[in-house]
Order: C-alpha cells, then structure tokens, then sequence
C-alpha cells in the first residue's frame, strides 16, 4: 500500500484481508462440491447490499455466501458480527440477483468465520423471513 509520498508501506489493508478470507472460504467451499456463480455481487445504488458469494450446491441449492473474518474470537466471534442490518443487506441482493432468473431455485444463507481456531462453515446461519 501507498503513503502519502508514494511509498511501500508494507501495511495489509482491510480489503487485503477480506479478500484472502473469501479466497480460503471460495477454495473450501468447493472442496465440498460447491461451484461457484458469481463473486462480490453487488445491487446498483447506494445502501445496497453485497453477497461475497454465490455458490451452486450439489443438490442446485443457490447459497449465498457471507464471509466473515476476525482476528480474535472474543464478542461472540464472526459469526456473531453479522448484525440485523447486514442480514437485511444481504437478503435484499438475494432477491435482486434472484430476479434476474427465470424461475428461482432452492436458496439458503450460509456464513463462512474465518477466525484465528480455523474456518467454519454455517449452513444456513439465517433465513430470509
């Protein structure tokens, strides 16, 4: 990352590390036979929401991924961070993406904690009701 001045700072950004814990969630969900569909989607606008992943599971279940990644486990950990307003977030670019499609397949919401005892995966952590 740049300073100010131009240089090397050598620091790792929050960006940084949200992006390699999609990639570890991305690499683990499809050694569980996931495919993936799309990434980072995002609905148009302001106050949008974001889904970090679209899977297709073996049963053509469409998931919709979030990744939650901390560097301590304390307040509850990951998944634990994942707030009412965020679960709304989610499930409003879950219908926009759904709407898009001919006919809407089986979804369900999954979270993915990278945290500092490992990766976890919660099957459907929460519902869209």
């Amino acid at each position: 990352m740049d300073n100010l001045k131009g240089k090397k700072t050598g620091r790792v950004t929050t960006k940084q590390t949200g992006d390699e814990a999609e990639d570890l969630a991305l690499r683990h969900l499809q050694t569980q036979g996931l495919q993936l569909v799309q990434r980072n989607y995002r609905t148009p606008g302001r106050g949008g929401g974001e889904i970090d992943l679209i899977m297709r599971d073996t049963d053509s279940t469409l998931v919709f991924v979030e990744v939650r990644q901390r560097s301590r486990s304390d307040h509850g950990g990951a998944l634990a961070s994942i707030t009412g307003a965020k679960k709304r977030r989610i499930i409003f670019a879950a219908r926009h993406f759904l709407m898009r499609l001919a006919h809407e397949p089986p979804c369900r919401f999954d979270v993915v904690a990278c945290e500092p005892e490992g990766l976890q995966w919660f099957r459907a952590a929460f519902d869209a009701a």
